[in-house]
């Protein structure tokens, strides 16, 4: 914890009152101050989502009753691209045991992962994109791990259509299984990934006329825009970044099919 608003006020309240008691007195204030700004800290982004993040990530490695070799990986693959030091490391993966114990909570980790966002729709859909690519670590989507994942959804204000548009800039989920969509559950290889269905990229129906397509296409890219994000490790606001390239992909593809500007 910071010790500046201690000295500083201890300082200040020697000059004032000229006494130790005074001296006290501002110390009392600076300690106030302190907590006041790990608080705010805590509460306004930075690390102070690892937590509670990778407790989530271990109840949903469980949910479908075991922990699998690629679900490991891709919490360290996590873990890598959040460029975590090792006490962070260390920190994330006893918070991921601490997730697979039968008798944990998960409705306490979603409440604190919802206090951190703040409302924030862009730290949601963050925190979503940080979450895919363990959701869908053994190829297939268990029914058990959607469940966790709507939840959180839900607590987040995200609908089911705005995870699976999260999903489709992935390369996960719907945009993969033929012109209409549908739920696949599972990404095809690297090498011969097809362009994301844009309508599910928009979370909007083929039917949309042109005004609900501009409608829906501005709103996702206030949503999605990376220099909304704050304190967060650059690798993510890559993330964002790639996102509103695949939002912007989608939408000029369907301006063009559809022939309207």
């Amino acid at each position: 914890m910071s010790i500046i608003g201690k000295v500083v006020g201890a300082i200040l309240g020697l000059i004032v009152f000229r006494n130790f008691f005074g001296m006290l007195i501002g110390a009392f204030a600076g300690h106030m101050f302190d907590l006041s700004v790990v608080q705010s800290r805590r509460q306004g982004g930075g690390s102070s989502f690892i937590e509670p993040l990778f407790a989530f990530a271990g109840a949903l490695a469980k949910s479908d009753g075991r922990v699998s070799e690629q679900e490991i990986r891709a919490c360290e693959r996590l873990m890598d691209r959040l460029r975590l030091d090792a006490d962070l490391r260390r920190v994330a993966i006893e918070q991921f045991n601490v997730g697979k114990a039968p008798e944990f909570e998960v409705h306490r980790v979603v409440s604190e992962l919802r206090a951190w966002t703040r409302g924030r729709r862009d730290l949601a859909f963050l925190l979503l994109d940080m979450l895919l690519d363990l959701v869908y670590a053994e190829g297939t989507l268990a029914a058990n791990k959607l469940d966790m994942v709507r939840k959180l959804c839900w607590a987040l204000g995200v609908s089911d259509a705005e995870l699976a548009a999260v999903s489709a800039m992935k390369g996960y989920g719907p945009a993969y299984s033929g012109p209409q969509g549908g739920y696949s559950g599972q990404r095809p290889p690297r090498n011969t990934v097809p362009a994301a269905d844009p309508y599910v990229v928009l979370g909007i129906p083929r039917e949309s006329d042109p005004r609900d397509i501009k409608r829906a296409y501005r709103k996702l890219m206030s949503q999605h825009h990376p220099d909304k994000l704050g304190n967060v490790p650059a690798e993510l606001k890559h993330g964002a970044e790639a996102r509103a390239r695949e939002i912007n992909a989608a939408y000029e593809r369907i301006k063009s099919e559809r022939g309207f500007t």
